[in-house]
C-alpha cells in the first residue's frame, strides 16, 4: 500500500480524489493518521453535509468521529488507481508508454514521453507508479 508520505506528496502536486466504494484514506489528526480507512457503504459513507463532500463514519467505534471532510482526508490510492492516472495523462501523446517490471530489489516504473524515459524504482509498485505519476503532475 501506498505510504501516506507519498500520498500527500500526490495530493499537493494536484491529484484530485473523488471518494469511491473501496477507496482507502487516512484523517491527518493526531492518534488517526497511522489508520487506515476504507469507504464502504457499511461504515464509511462518502455523503453531502451542508452542500459539501463528507466522509461519515456509521457504526460502532473506540473514538467519536462522526465525520471527516473528504478534502481534509488524505487518499492512498491503489496500484490499480496510480497506473490509470498515469495512463489518462499520457492518452493523445505520441510515443508515450508505461512499463512495470519486477528486479530483484522490487519494481521498476519507466515513463516515456516526449523521446525520454524516465525510471521510478521502489520496493512497492505503487510507490514507483506514484514517483511517475509525480513526475507527470509535476511537469504539466
Amino acid at each position: 500500500m501506498l505510504s501516506l508520505a507519498t500520498a500527500k506528496r500526490l495530493r499537493e502536486a494536484g491529484l484530485n480524489w473523488q471518494p469511491a466504494e473501496l477507496d482507502f484514506f487516512a484523517v491527518p489528526l493526531p492518534d488517526l493518521d497511522e489508520h487506515i480507512f476504507v469507504v464502504s457503504s457499511i461504515t464509511v459513507m462518502a455523503e453531502p453535509i451542508q452542500k459539501q463532500l463528507a466522509l461519515t463514519f456509521h457504526g460502532v467505534t473506540e473514538w467519536a468521529l462522526d465525520h471527516v471532510w473528504a478534502g481534509e482526508a488524505i487518499w492512498l490510492p491503489s496500484e490499480e488507481q496510480l497506473r490509470e492516472a498515469i495512463e489518462e495523462r499520457l492518452i493523445g501523446q505520441p510515443d508515450s508508454a508505461l512499463t512495470l517490471t519486477t528486479t530483484p530489489l522490487g519494481y521498476r516504473c519507466d515513463l516515456h514521453r516526449h523521446g525520454q524515459t524516465h525510471s521510478f524504482a521502489d520496493f512497492e509498485a505503487s510507490e514507483a507508479y506514484a514517483a511517475a505519476l509525480l513526475q507527470l503532475l509535476v511537469s504539466n
